[in-house]
């Protein structure tokens, strides 16, 4: 997709649950650990092309490395920054400058193909001294390696939030482990959902942050 084009939803129709395969896995040079897991949850000691779908990957090995799978499916670039987005949306409301809010929804747009790589780079530079959560999931959208960065960026985006003390309240700061830990079980059951079905979770469900 070139700078200041728009995607054409139309001609993209995924089947679910979605799926990737092993080799493809393999080829994005897996961390050993991680990978000697996966293989051992799927029963094989060797890479294949039989389908294995994400669902089964987030079983085997967390949410953090079914993320990292992302990458071995780049077509589904624009679901992983749907993802990005959602997560990301349950730290806006501790986003207290406007230029991170509309990055945000740059990103969502831009996710469902209604907003151009360019409008999505401009409101990364808009956003990237403001609002850090917010900007790490543009930027993400906007890397090379999309599919991967989005899905990454979503996974961190609570804590990305708390990575910029003068954009989060201090109070909000000091959240403790076992909120973070309701935020990733929420964004475990929200990738599950998305990559089984298509959809994700209402933003009505928010997780809030502890103060």
């Amino acid at each position: 997709m070139t700078q200041g084009t728009l995607q054409s939803p139309t001609t993209y129709k995924p089947m679910f649950p979605l799926t990737t395969t092993l080799n493809r896995i393999a080829a994005c040079n897996p961390c050993g650990y991680s990978w000697q897991a996966g293989l051992q949850a799927a029963n094989k000691t060797e890479p294949d092309d039989e389908p294995i779908s994400y669902e089964a990957i987030l079983d085997a090995v967390g949410l953090d490395d079914a993320l990292w799978c992302c990458q071995a499916e780049p077509q589904h670039a624009g679901m992983w920054r749907r993802f990005a987005v959602w997560c990301a949306r349950h730290v806006q409301h501790l986003m207290t400058d406007q230029k991170g809010i509309a990055a945000l929804d740059v990103a969502d747009r831009h996710a469902n193909g209604i907003a151009t790589d360019q409008e999505l780079a401009e409101a990364f530079a808009a956003a990237a001294a403001f609002a850090f959560a917010a900007a790490a999931v543009v930027a993400a959208a906007s890397s090379a390696n999309a599919a991967f960065d989005a899905a990454f960026a979503a996974a961190n985006a609570f804590a990305a939030a708390f990575a910029a003390p003068a954009e989060i309240p201090t109070a909000a700061a000091t959240a403790t482990a076992a909120a973070a830990k309701a935020v990733k079980a929420g964004q475990s059951a929200a990738f599950r959902q998305l990559v089984t079905t298509g959809t994700l979770p209402a933003l009505a469900q928010r997780l809030e942050v502890a103060a």
